[in-house]
């Protein structure tokens, strides 16, 4: 795999950290570049490690992973989405401010979540002719960068949405949980496409 296809990859595969990361910034209260850098730190430290457990799976047993990563997946994020959304809407308006920074559970429980689909990039991986972990730390990267962003880009977003940007943040990772579930029988009914 040349380098412009690794790349392509890398961010394909952090968008979903950055639409996550993007929720998570509009919940605190105008999160620093600190707080942001952090998190991409967290993102793409997990998102560079889960394709090579991949890797590592598939060169072992990749039917197995590959039967149940979506519904991991999927049951984390509605998970994380859920107790977004129910936080946010128990809030009443001016009762509790919103924090200055997530705790390091919630960012590891969403980071790992929104990176299995990089677990599955890593057994596809096992079967091609390519560096592992010059891949990997590209996919690091990519969604560091994009989480960051996302981050810094949810601080402007979580003022003009008030409390509501708590739901709406849960709403985007169930979102999330529910396209890659929807990708994965999209694929097993239309194994063309």
């Amino acid at each position: 795999m040349n380098l412009s296809a690794t790349l392509i990859l890398a961010f394909g595969m952090s968008m979903d950290a950055f639409a996550a990361s993007i929720g998570k910034g509009a919940t605190l209260h105008k999160p620093l570049f600190r707080e942001a850098l952090r998190t991409g730190l967290i993102f793409g430290g997990i998102e560079a490690v889960t394709p090579l457990i991949g890797w590592s799976l598939g060169l072992m047993a990749s039917q197995y992973l590959l039967e149940w990563d979506h519904w991991v997946a999927f049951t984390l994020l509605g998970c994380l989405g859920a107790r977004m959304v129910i936080g946010g809407l128990r809030q009443q308006a001016d009762s509790v401010p919103r924090p200055g920074q997530h705790s390091l559970r919630v960012l590891v429980a969403t980071a790992i979540a929104t990176s299995l689909d990089a677990m599955a990039v890593g057994v596809g991986l096992a079967f091609l002719e390519v560096n592992i972990l010059h891949t990997a730390m590209i996919i690091g990267m990519a969604t560091m960068i994009m989480t960051t962003m996302g981050m810094l880009l949810g601080r402007f977003i979580g003022p003009l949405l008030g409390k509501k940007a708590e739901i709406i943040g849960g709403a985007i990772l169930i979102g999330i949980g529910c396209n890659i579930l929807y990708s994965h029988f999209g694929r097993a009914v239309l194994p063309g496409l």
